[in-house]
Formats: C-alpha cells, structure tokens, sequence
C-alpha cells in the first residue's frame, strides 16, 4: 500500500509540474517558413554560401580554404535558358537549370578541366556535391533571404547578396 501510495503520488507531482511547465508564458522561436523556390527569387540575388555541414555534423571545410571567395551561386537567364554560375571556383562551372512543382533541377552541367592545385581542386569537387539536392527558400533572424540546399550528405546554407 505505501509503494502503492508513493507511485500515485509520484505521478500527481509529475503531473503538475508538466501543467505548470505548459502555463509559463515563456516566448518560444518561431521555425522559419520555408516556401517553394521560384525564378524570381533565385535570380534576384547572387547566393553566398555562409554554412555548410554534413549530416554527421563537420564541417565542409574544403568550401572555405579562402574566406575572402565565398562559394558564390548567379542564377540568370540567358537568351530563354535559366543558368546558374558558380562563382569563386578554380574552374568556370555552371549548369542549366529548371524550377519544377518548387524544386531545382540541375542539367547540363559544365567545368572547365584545368588542373587546380589544392586547395582550389578540393574547393571545385565539394561544389559539385554542394549544388545538388533540395532547395528551400526562408529569411534569417534579420529578414535575409536564406537559400539552403539539402542531400543525403549535407546542408548548405547560402545569405542572398545584392547582384
């Protein structure tokens, strides 16, 4: 019976202390809204990359051997094709791309083949694995346009930046 009584009570404690917790007036962070990505909004901006980790959480360090040229992504159009440039690489890179139902769909994609010393040719392979996945549009605590692109490997996040 004492058992008895120490589990009941135990419970009306834990009960409480969850009611209490649920009325606390506490301000909670709002998710960002995310929203398809559409032309417009890509090719508005040129997309600085500001963060990038693989799922298990390092670092893609190879993107940032040199912090003053930032991977760099110019979406355009150029007579009716949609292209996309990656800046800051060793190569000249860039692919056609396509916004379907609100997903990007690189084709075509095209590289220069000089021989890039490191880290410039470890900084070229990472883009390349960088651009490819799902791309989502949402703004940062200061209002910026974020653009993040997600694969099975990692997140990349890139701030929107005046053309």
């Amino acid at each position: 019976m004492k058992t008895m009584t120490s589990a009941l009570f135990a419970g009306i404690l834990a009960v409480g202390t969850l009611a209490a917790a649920g009325c606390q007036s506490t301000p909670s962070a709002t998710a960002p809204v995310t929203h398809p990505v559409t032309n417009k909004d890509l090719q508005a901006y040129n997309w600085q990359l500001v963060d990038v980790t693989r799922t298990n959480g390092s670092k893609v360090t190879q993107l940032f051997s040199n912090p003053a040229k930032p991977l760099t992504l110019s979406f355009f159009n150029s007579n009716g094709s949609n292209r996309v440039t990656f800046i800051n690489t060793c190569n000249n890179m860039g692919a056609e791309y396509s916004v379907v139902n609100g997903n990007v769909q690189l084709s075509n994609m095209l590289s220069t083949m000089m021989a890039c010393p490191e880290p410039q040719a470890s900084f070229d392979t990472a883009t390349l694995a960088t651009v490819n996945g799902k791309y989502t549009l949402n703004k940062n605590a200061n209002n910026v346009p974020i653009l993040t692109i997600t694969n099975s490997n990692q997140v990349a996040h890139f701030k929107a930046v005046a053309k």
